[in-house]
């Protein structure tokens, strides 16, 4: 682990609250404890679930089955708040090691190098050496990257390229690999294209892809919130913030009071001037809902921290727009399921069939009705999974439309039905009883899941410390960040990293964010895999 240590800020005896629970929250706890004076003792983390991590998620047990909502990857040498964060957080293995020391140690044994990243009709593997872009995609494309984003407003991806564009190979990897849709923002876009750069010739291969040795809640949230433990910081589940007394004055705005519901009963806490507060304002896994192999998930239309910004937004206007982001369910939402098998028989079939040893990539079914994709991670996956029970994990782009096989929405089907379907598109139906027999197929219903992706102008998210704000910052997927990408842990951790320093006056500065889309290298190959 790096010894190196920032000089630390005197925080004083004030208070610090984080409304909500996840790796926002967590860094952010984290930054305060290492990068200043503020005792743990006074930092406290306030969630509505019983459990930490938000996004950051996995549990159950072999009886039971695993969930993992989604799986979160990473990329070197970007993320560059994230890597600062964990080479000094001591790993769950090994007290002497950091995170980041067994996630490199990993990465080297499990290097990502996908050999069926797109699978056609008949289990074929495709050929993605070449994008398949035409003259035209290349120019909209440049056209792109050279636009200025004050200049694209709330136009629509769709609204850029032509038909066309969405028949190539590159838009199948693309969407796939960072979920965005036709009718997402194109600026959200551009900000891929350039944070990204340095991938865009190997997006086919997913050699930059870092992962972690286990799900991330068993390789991130448990080793933070430990360590956050050990320093006095207060963890309080099942405390759902639903409202803030924020009180205009001559120097600004300040939080006096928090309220929140515990155990259904109303409770209030009263910030003090000098105290901070932290509000992840908005989140993707907000409002999900778990089905299981007999039952559908139900598919929720509100989120707790969606209302919370709500409420808090409509005295203060400055404070963002909900609504450009939580109130499109229907284009915002995709399903993902968790695939826990007692025998390895499908699991070996998709190696056989694809070619792809666990933990190497992401396959996408192109001819699938849900844009199906499905990801073996390395075995186990979880600190607590046994040898003999394997796990993978997978979604479904296109929720509305009807399955090949079983003729359902993806959203309204149970886990079985999405099992049928998969070993459709996997030519495995013969065996279907015997997958069934010893397989727990997990649905979740995500409403929330891209919502940072829609369209939106300047000010429709807060600025991470908004001007004329005392006491309160914002920080999570929905905290604007000049030139860093949503979607990422990256982006959370960074708007973390901006508004503990910025409200504590820490010296030290926040990583920028990497340039690569400047480097005349990066340019050339980027131009070459165009043509390719």
């Amino acid at each position: 682990m790096s010894n190196e240590q920032p000089q630390r800020q005197d925080g004083s005896e004030r208070e610090a609250y984080f409304v909500g629970g996840g790796i926002a929250s967590l860094a952010g706890a984290a930054f305060l404890v290492r990068d200043s004076e503020l005792p743990g003792e006074n930092v406290h983390v306030l969630e509505k679930l019983d459990v930490m991590g938000g996004a950051l998620d996995g549990a159950g047990s072999p009886e039971e089955g695993y969930v993992i909502r989604g799986g979160r990857m990473l990329n070197f040498p970007t993320y560059e708040c994230t890597w600062d964060l964990l080479e000094t957080i001591p790993s769950l293995e090994d007290r002497e090691r950091s995170i980041k020391d067994v996630m490199d140690e990993f990465n080297e044994e499990h290097q990502t190098y996908a050999v069926a990243r797109l699978v056609g009709d008949e289990q074929e593997v495709l050929d993605v050496s070449s994008y398949g872009l035409e003259m035209d995609h290349r120019l909209s494309l440049l056209q792109l990257v050279l636009t200025p984003e004050e200049q694209l407003g709330d136009t629509r991806i769709e609204e850029w390229f032509s038909d066309s564009f969405f028949e190539t190979t590159f838009w199948y990897i693309w969407a796939t690999t960072f979920a965005f849709q036709p009718w997402h923002s194109v600026a959200e876009m551009r900000r891929y294209m350039h944070r990204f750069m340095h991938e865009f010739p190997r997006l086919n291969t997913m050699e930059g892809i870092h992962r972690t040795k286990y799900n991330q809640y068993d390789s991130m949230v448990r080793p933070i919130r430990r360590w956050l433990e050990d320093h006095g910081v207060e963890f309080r589940g099942g405390c759902e913030v639903t409202d803030m007394d924020i009180v205009p004055g001559r120097d600004g705005k300040t939080v006096e009071t928090i309220h929140y519901e515990a155990d259904g009963v109303a409770e209030t806490i009263d910030v003090e001037p000098t105290d901070l507060v932290f509000v992840t304002n908005g989140s993707m896994t907000d409002g999900s809902d778990l089905g299981s192999m007999t039952e559908a998930p139900d598919l929720n239309t509100t989120g707790a921290s969606f209302e919370l910004w709500k409420n808090i937004a409509e005295d203060n206007p400055e404070f963002g727009t909900p609504s450009a982001f939580a109130d499109h369910v229907q284009e915002t939402k995709w399903p993902s399921y968790t695939v826990t098998l007692d025998e390895p028989d499908l699991l070996e079939h998709i190696v056989e069939v694809t070619g792809e040893a666990p933990g190497n990539g992401l396959i996408t079914f192109t001819e699938s009705n849900w844009l199906m994709s499905i990801v073996v991670a390395a075995q186990p996956h979880f600190a607590n999974q046994p040898d003999d029970v394997k796990v993978f994990w997978g979604y479904g782009l296109f929720p509305e439309e009807e399955g090949n096989y079983v003729g359902k929405k993806m959203g309204n089907c149970t886990g079985e039905e999405i099992l049928e379907e998969l070993c459709y598109h996997l030519g495995y139906l013969d065996e279907l009883p015997s997958v069934l027999e010893g397989a727990n197929c997990i649905p979740c219903n995500m409403p929330f899941i891209t919502s940072h992706f829609m369209p939106r102008t300047p000010g429709d998210r807060p600025d991470v410390v908004p001007p004329g704000s005392n006491n309160l910052a914002f920080i999570g997927q929905f905290a604007e960040q000049p030139r860093d990408v949503v979607f990422t842990v990256e982006y959370s951790v960074r708007s973390a990293m901006t508004a503990v320093y910025d409200q504590l006056d820490v010296d030290r500065d926040v990583p920028p964010v990497s340039t690569h889309q400047y480097e005349p290298e990066v340019l050339v190959d980027a131009a070459k895999a165009a043509f390719r």
